[in-house]
């Protein structure tokens, strides 16, 4: 099978991701999408329904969403790989999977005889592979308009699955609907006007039957929301803006964005979701949004069925440093704790703290020890004046921007990155034009001085107890090239804690100690998050991870491989 044929891959490379002023554009593509069909015969009938997408989480043979269960453990009871055993884990294969865009998504795993991996990547690429063999069976590029103007990469970061179909956001504000067995479009649904700034990169999560997505575009003056699609005809069941009317002063709610820009948490006892809230609108100029601006950077908490809220928590009020909230809340059940919520949903968040907050009022349980650095945290950014600018830690990128956490029940702990550089920015009135940036100001990156007590590490990856907020352990990250650890990671049932760097080391720590225990080098960067899954036909465990690297803030080189690592059982 000769990629270099495959017309959904040249499909895919002759979208160009062009950088403009303050974001990228994508010129040329198809003027239609396409699907290249290889040996589709070999994919297995499953019918994944409800039960199985419930217990995947507690099945070792397979990965069905992109959280590797509702709750966003990002935890495989697959038990082959153990931290004793772990420096005997081999490269099985790497595929090159031919488009060479931005490469941070995590694929899915449906369980069969071969199981069949599901694999996503920029612009708007998907695959069907026989994992066993490394071989592509089919894949298909979407044709996003051309113009579509994204502040930070062509990024796509996983699939879902349910029956016999897969979906896929798309980079216009979309949703698609392929047939899983062939390849074939079945059904598109815009959920926002694209030319007015929403885009979407994530990976939606479907739940009853219904698909859960969110919405991009916090640096076009969007108003931020969470839609819920019907999985079989894609028409929208509601659509809940995530900015409370009574909460906003003023015309500031109409471009106060608030977006929902990662996979949200699904609560299957209390039916309802969790999602992190973004940053206001403007990003930097908050003299145009009195107020604490609720409930941005934050997070929030909606009813499954109506879209209804339930409430509401904020890690930064007004802010004008650019800290979202982003990356995927992650709900542990049973907190072993002396007074307190039981049940917690936990938030990293680019403020360099995690937050655990009752998951059935919101209520903050206790702010972690500090993650990064926290150098001038709060200053206020000058207006207009460079000669006056403070740097900062962490600067805009965070603390923890995307990169999901994953949660080991066999250690108790919740495993976190966060990045430690510092960063500039001045903020400047700017008029809302609908479809272009709408900063409020600028950044610098790296800042123009560097703190005197910064500690020269880039990124920080640590572990932390969510009953205590203890920072258990911290791994510090320095990097001569300049580039962040911007993956996410993946536990063991054994206790192992898989990471990449922007070094493109792909590394296994015991999750206990922080200990390094495996390393394999690429020559790219790993910006994507690890998964996991046993083949029992193979008699082996698989580890996953896509490497290349993604283009915002100094990622490094472009790639284009799946790695594919695996152990005998």
């Amino acid at each position: 099978m000769a990629l270099r044929n495959d017309r959904a891959v040249q499909a895919a490379r002759d979208i160009e991701l062009t950088e403009i002023e303050d974001g990228y554009t994508l010129v040329g593509g198809p003027d239609d999408s396409v699907t290249e069909q290889h040996d589709t015969d070999r994919i297995p009938e499953v019918d994944v329904d409800q039960e199985m997408l419930s217990g995947t989480g507690e099945n070792p043979e397979s990965w069905l969403m992109y959280g590797g269960n509702y709750e966003q453990h990002r935890a495989t009871t697959a038990d082959v790989i153990t931290p004793d055993n772990v420096s005997d884990l081999e490269l099985e294969y790497e595929l090159s999977v031919g488009t060479g865009s931005s490469m941070e998504g995590t694929p899915i795993v449906v369980p069969g005889d071969p199981p069949i991996m599901y694999q996503t990547n920029g612009p708007n690429h998907m695959k069907a592979i026989d994992p066993r063999e490394g071989e592509v069976l089919w894949s298909y590029t979407y044709a996003p308009p051309i113009g579509v103007e994204l502040c930070c990469d062509d990024n796509n970061r996983g699939a879902a699955v349910l029956g016999d179909t897969v979906y896929m956001t798309t980079l216009d504000s979309g949703i698609v609907a392929l047939n899983r067995y062939t390849g074939e479009e079945e059904w598109y649904t815009s959920t926002a006007d694209h030319e007015e700034g929403y885009s979407a990169t994530w990976a939606p999560v479907i739940h009853g039957g219904t698909i859960y997505t969110g919405s991009a575009g916090g640096e076009y003056g969007v108003l931020g929301f969470m839609a819920a699609l019907d999985a079989e005809s894609g028409e929208i069941q509601w659509q809940t803006e995530t900015l409370p009317e009574d909460e906003w002063v003023g015309a500031s709610r109409e471009h106060g964005c608030g977006t929902t820009w990662m996979t949200p948490t699904i609560d299957e006892d209390r039916e309802v979701l969790y999602t992190a809230v973004a940053n206001p609108g403007p990003d930097f100029d908050g003299t145009v949004r009195p107020g604490p601006n609720f409930p941005t950077c934050g997070t929030i908490s909606l009813d499954l069925e109506s879209g209804e809220w339930e409430w509401g928590f904020q890690s930064s009020p007004h802010d004008v440093w650019d800290y979202d909230a982003v990356a995927p809340r992650v709900l542990i059940r049973d907190v072993d704790v002396d007074d307190g919520p039981s049940e917690m949903v936990v938030g990293s968040d680019k403020t360099g703290w995690v937050y655990m907050m009752d998951a059935e009022s919101g209520r903050l349980h206790e702010r972690s020890e500090e993650i990064c650095q926290h150098i001038n945290m709060w200053e206020m950014i000058p207006h207009i004046s460079e000669d006056e600018r403070v740097p900062f830690v962490p600067g805009a990128p965070g603390g923890n921007d995307w990169q999901p956490p994953s949660y080991n029940p066999e250690t108790g702990l919740v495993y976190v990155v966060h990045q430690n550089y510092p960063q500039d920015l001045y903020w400047r009135y700017e008029e809302y034009e609908a479809g272009h940036p709408y900063w409020g100001g600028n950044l610098d990156d790296p800042a123009s001085e560097f703190p005197d007590d910064w500690n020269g590490a880039i990124t920080a990856f640590a572990a932390v107890d969510p009953a205590t907020g203890e920072r258990v352990w911290r791994d510090w990250i320095e990097s001569e090239d300049d580039h962040y650890m911007w993956g996410g990671s993946l536990s063991t049932a054994t206790g192992l804690v898989f990471n990449g760097t922007q070094n493109g080391i792909f590394v296994a720590y015991d999750g206990e100690s922080g200990d390094r225990l495996w390393e394999y080098e690429f020559d790219v960067p790993i910006s994507a998050s690890p998964m996991s899954w046993y083949d029992p036909g193979e008699e082996k465990q698989y580890v996953a991870v896509q490497v290349g690297g993604s283009g915002w803030l100094r990622q490094g080189p472009r790639g284009d491989t799946l790695a594919v690592f695996s152990m005998d059982g």
